[in-house]
């Protein structure tokens, strides 16, 4: 059976899946194709978790740079406890050099994938930031996380006094793609706010939702967020209390 066989192409002539899906064998063992396409493929994976985000990126941008309690990858991947806390020096550091009560608060953590922020924070921070903008929206100063989990704009958000927080951070990459990057937003953000309060839109990459229309969409959820003072389950209620 042929690697068109195994996945058919759709009428565009790509593959309607990534997944692996009747790859074959030859006697016991998968097929070399095979087998190297997935070592390469989990190579990639792991150089997403283990390197860092080019720090020309975040000096470009101009990011205020900050860290979580975390001192290093392994202790990252151990501890995803402390990767969602920063410390009162750098809470200190960011109430000097940040827009103290912003409406908007934006994040950028390397996560669980440096290789998604490099991919795709360059395309979809215009489209965001003029979407912000184009609504009015008082947006605070850009912070980079090193070793950043999703929660860490919890701590964040309530240090800065920030209305609702938007926090783009890197995905843990899988064999289909390494380049998955997720927008985490919340709602008068407070340290220990549950998953079920936040609001996420994910999947973002060229093969999934684009960039470019994840900031668009971005844009729009935040100022749904900051009119109707709620973000996930909370503003999905009162989006059915309004249809009702």
């Amino acid at each position: 059976m042929s690697r068109e066989e195994e996945n058919p192409a759709d009428e565009t002539g790509e593959p309607k899946t990534t997944a692996r899906l009747g790859v074959g064998r030859a006697g016991h063992r998968p097929r070399t194709e095979t087998l190297l396409d997935f070592r390469a493929d989990h190579g990639t994976a792991r150089d997403a978790v283990l390197t860092r985000v080019d720090e020309a990126l975040i000096a470009d941008r101009e990011f205020v740079a900050i860290s979580t309690l975390v001192a290093d990858k392994e202790e990252y991947l151990a501890r995803p406890d402390r990767a969602r806390e920063i410390s009162e020096e750098t809470t200190a550091r960011l109430r000097e050099e940040c827009k103290q009560d912003p409406e908007v608060q934006l994040i950028v953590s390397d996560g669980l994938s440096s290789t998604a922020v490099e991919k795709n924070v360059p395309e979809l921070l215009p489209i965001l930031f003029d979407g912000l903008e184009a609504r009015d929206l008082d947006v605070g100063t850009p912070i980079f996380v090193e070793y950043g989990r999703v929660d860490v704009m919890d701590a964040i958000g309530e240090d800065l006094g920030a209305s609702c927080c938007v926090h783009l951070i890197g995905e843990r990459p899988g064999l289909a793609t390494a380049e998955s990057l997720s927008a985490y937003l919340v709602y008068d953000p407070k340290r220990g706010t549950p998953t079920s309060k936040k609001s996420v839109i994910s999947n973002i990459h060229s093969n999934g939702l684009p960039p470019v229309e994840a900031g668009a969409q971005v844009a729009d959820l935040v100022f749904e967020m900051c009119e109707k003072r709620a973000s996930g389950i909370s503003l999905r209620e009162d989006d059915r209390e309004f249809r009702a």
